[in-house]
């Protein structure tokens, strides 16, 4: 019996080109990624991928974006600011630390082609979505448990900005020990003290 290959379109064939192009990034890494080798894996053409992702980094983009490198978690609703964010951390430790280092790599690779910072990569990664961190500190303010605040940025993420600084010093997961100090020694006494004149 002859087999005849459907022509893929719509959401099967971005499917097929981020997978192929995922595998090429997974197997040769980002500086031997190209069109090329992902249209050859995918069985079709440039033209095709470059329609979708006009540039390598578009493309490299939507391919960890595709791999779930990116997508948000539902957010930990424990009752309790604390136990929020251990839940977000240990989380995260479970699914995501041994993702930070590759995403890390991928991300200096691609700032060092564009110009664009892995921070303003990160910020097209996630859409403009609602951080969680900054989540977790309005649901407590609604419960009672802190002070209303202004808090800067800085504060806001501080205990998975500092969880990531811990992956990628040690490209291991980081320890409960660990976990617990970032939270209860340093974001917790920021964030619970009345807020400055």
């Amino acid at each position: 019996m002859d087999l005849v290959r459907t022509r893929r379109r719509g959401e099967e064939l971005d499917r097929a080109l981020l997978d192929a192009a995922w595998a090429e990034l997974s197997e040769h890494g980002y500086p031997a990624f190209t069109i090329d080798a992902v249209a050859s894996r995918a069985g079709t053409s440039r033209p095709v991928l470059y329609r979708r992702w006009p540039t390598k980094t578009d493309l490299v983009l939507a391919a960890m974006k595709h791999a779930g490198l990116f997508e948000r978690r539902p957010l930990a609703d424990t009752g309790s600011l604390r136990g929020d964010v251990l839940q977000a951390l240990h989380d995260f430790n479970e699914t995501r630390s041994g993702f930070i280092a590759t995403i890390s790599v991928y991300l200096a690779n691609i700032a060092s082609d564009t110009g664009l910072s892995p921070a303003d990569l990160r910020l097209r990664m996630l859409d403009g979505r609602r951080r969680g961190p900054r989540i977790f500190l309005e649901r407590a303010v609604a419960r009672g448990e802190i002070p209303a605040a202004d808090w800067p940025p800085g504060i806001v993420s501080l205990p998975f900005d500092l969880f990531r600084q811990d992956v990628l010093m040690t490209l291991a997961h980081v320890p409960e020990k660990r976990i617990l100090e970032i939270v209860d020694e340093i974001f917790l006494p920021l964030v619970t003290r009345a807020p400055g004149p």
